[in-house]
């Protein structure tokens, strides 16, 4: 579990990101470049945001996959006026998830650009030219399926992203699994499958996440996708901590 145990779970949204036992979670981050982080959002706040897709001037403009044989569906990106419990999460999981991030990049011996707030680095992200928001917000319908991909959007990327089931599998949609591939030196690629619950977070990495080696440590490349629902609808909440061209 991602979470640790407190008889009470926090009332806030921050509360609850702050909750998370972040050593485990960067452990299993480690071991497959996705983690679990527990229930976030309930029930009804779900369905509060699920709601939102149909508001357009929530959205600064919407994809439909089909179109650009990303897959089978639809998904909208939020304006930066994001919704209250959209902004709270964002803003509290990005330093949790910051150290991890720098861990990562010393391993990798890359750059590790972040600084300690959210504010600072979207502001850099803009000063390079990515000024569009990139929080999405996903819809699926029976037969639709999104095809394995990364969400990088320019040079400046952060590492982790998250997403957020906002319907009950099995009750409001069958099929539709998370779907990670990890690409392995000399061999054929690797895959996972992750039923997301209601309210529950995924946390997972952006490209690549690091692989140990006699030589020392390489980028593993990743990339997600959702497998086809076969029934219902299916809407998901991402969370993305780089802004996009």
């Amino acid at each position: 579990m991602s979470r640790s145990t407190h008889p009470h779970q926090p009332s806030t949204l921050t509360g609850r990101v702050a909750d998370i036992d972040r050593d485990a979670l960067a452990a299993e981050l480690d071991e497959h470049g996705s983690a679990l982080a527990g229930q976030l959002l309930t029930p009804g706040q779900c369905r509060e945001i699920a709601a939102l897709y149909d508001d357009a001037e929530r959205f600064r403009a919407t994809v439909d996959m089909a179109r650009y044989r990303f897959g089978s569906g639809q998904y909208r990106y939020f304006t930066h006026e994001l919704p209250e419990p959209v902004r709270e999460l964002r803003e509290a999981f990005y330093p949790r998830l910051l150290p991890i991030a720098r861990d990562w990049a010393d391993r990798l011996g890359r750059s590790a650009p972040w600084p300690d707030t959210l504010g600072e680095w979207i502001g850099m992200c803009h000063e390079a030219g990515q000024n569009k928001s990139a929080q999405i917000l996903l819809r699926y319908g029976p037969g639709d399926w999104n095809a394995l991909h990364r969400d990088v959007f320019g040079d400046l990327v952060f590492p982790l992203q998250v997403v957020v089931g906002l319907d009950a599998p099995g009750t409001d949609f069958t099929g539709g699994e998370f779907l990670m591939t990890e690409q392995r030196p000399r061999a054929q690629s690797r895959g996972s499958s992750t039923t997301l619950e209601q309210g529950h977070a995924l946390v997972f990495t952006t490209r690549d996440r690091p692989v140990a080696s006699r030589r020392g440590w390489s980028a593993g490349p990743m990339r997600h996708g959702v497998s086809t629902v076969r029934s219902g609808a299916r809407h998901t909440l991402g969370l993305v901590f780089h802004d996009a061209k």
